[in-house]
């Protein structure tokens, strides 16, 4: 497919970077960039037929398949009305919009014009995370109680990250974004976000936005979701996820620490990482880059899925439900309170889902917990389902 690449910064050349990449059939024609200057260059590095600084010029051209807006947070909403008045398929970085609204109105647009719309949450297609989720769905952690998410750097590379305008607030909604859809996949996309309790606070920078965050979203069905974001962090890119179920625990360590180290006194200095902030001394450099962050299966969703016909594993609606659940982390960073998601179109199970079930040791006692002793003893502690009586039961070698 002929794809048009509106907007010529970081993370539009990691797409580029992924698309172009490994003899791929989809491939950038064209790039729309508000400075000429950047669209010339970034033309020149991909070999792009044209550039242009007129969003309109470059979506409306009959040649392009598909947009993919990398543009900041305030141009979203209006590339997007772009894409449906030319009828166009439309891929959006995240966040999808600065607020629920912003993002609802994208969704109803699409929706109602019959287009393809894919929402680019690239770390819910990192190889670690996609395997993780096959093994939720398949029942090995049991019912999913809690996930933990945390993205952590020096802070973003563009100024408009840091106009609380532009981009709709600070850590919250640049990283928290990720967070939240993270574990919305492992808890159940079905379940729906109830409320939020947020501790925020800009403890560094110079900025009107947050700068750290840490939050809970509580779930339908009684999970709940931490994510912990900070643009305070010094080392690099902290990327880092936790599940736990009745049945099972996962760790993920997805950047920064990923079993890859170096050190050197810094001669010869070359790029690392993304937010590396030194180039000499034990540094953590990353392999393939854009493979770690799932950019290639991200893409390779989208694709397939257009050409199937079918939803991709990340939609608008996914986005407009990470702005609605990041709408009450901003009202409880303030109210310091418990804060209701407001969803004016919720689309998944409705009233508590999953009840609660207790193992059954047998007729009359539940298993509490069996642990092996040092001296090859087994110790279960059992409770009585009538009495509600603690028993301790040793089961000799």
């Amino acid at each position: 497919m002929n794809i048009a690449m509106l907007g010529s910064g970081f993370i539009a050349r990691f797409y580029a970077d992924t698309l172009h990449a490994q003899r791929r059939v989809d491939r950038i024609i064209s790039v729309y960039s508000r400075n000429a200057d950047n669209a010339k260059r970034y033309a020149e590095d991909y070999g792009l037929e044209s550039y242009s600084t007129s969003m309109e010029e470059i979506i409306m051209d009959e040649s392009v398949d598909v947009v993919i807006i990398s543009l900041p947070n305030h141009l979203h909403e209006e590339a997007v009305m772009s894409c449906v008045k030319a009828g166009k398929a439309v891929l959006c970085t995240k966040p999808l919009g600065r607020t629920a609204k912003e993002a609802k109105r994208m969704l109803e647009a699409v929706e109602k014009a019959g287009l393809f719309a894919g929402y680019l949450e690239d770390l819910c297609y990192t190889p670690k995370f996609l395997k993780s989720v096959e093994s939720v769905n398949n029942g090995s952690l049991g019912k999913i109680l809690w996930t933990k998410s945390r993205e952590a750097h020096p802070g973003p590379h563009s100024d408009w990250f840091w106009d609380k305008d532009q981009s709709g607030g600070g850590a919250i909604i640049d990283l928290g974004c990720h967070c939240v859809e993270i574990g919305r996949n492992f808890i159940g996309k079905n379940v729906r976000p109830k409320e939020v309790m947020c501790w925020a606070d800009t403890q560094v920078h110079p900025i009107e936005a947050e700068d750290h965050a840490i939050g809970l979203v509580k779930y339908e069905n009684g999970a709940i979701g931490q994510f912990e974001v900070s643009w305070t962090f010094r080392g690099g890119m902290d990327l880092r996820d936790e599940v736990m179920g009745t049945e099972g625990t996962i760790w993920l360590n997805s950047f920064l620490r990923t079993g890859f180290d170096l050190f050197t006194t810094g001669k010869g200095a070359n790029y690392i990482a993304e937010k590396a902030e030194s180039d000499s001394g034990w540094l953590f450099p990353v392999g393939d880059e854009a493979h770690e962050l799932g950019y290639p299966h991200m893409f390779t969703d989208m694709f397939d899925a257009i050409d199937k016909g079918r939803a991709p594993r990340e939609t608008f609606y996914d986005g407009y439900i990470v702005n609605a659940i990041l709408d009450a982390a901003f009202l409880s960073a303030k109210s310091k309170n418990w804060e209701q998601i407001i969803i004016e179109d919720w689309r998944g199970s409705e009233g508590r889902t999953g009840e609660k079930e207790y193992n059954s040791y047998d007729a009359d006692h539940y298993l509490i917990k069996k642990e092996i002793l040092p001296n090859g003893d087994e110790k279960l502690i059992l409770k009585h389902k009538d009495s509600g009586k603690m028993i301790q039961k040793t089961l000799k070698k």
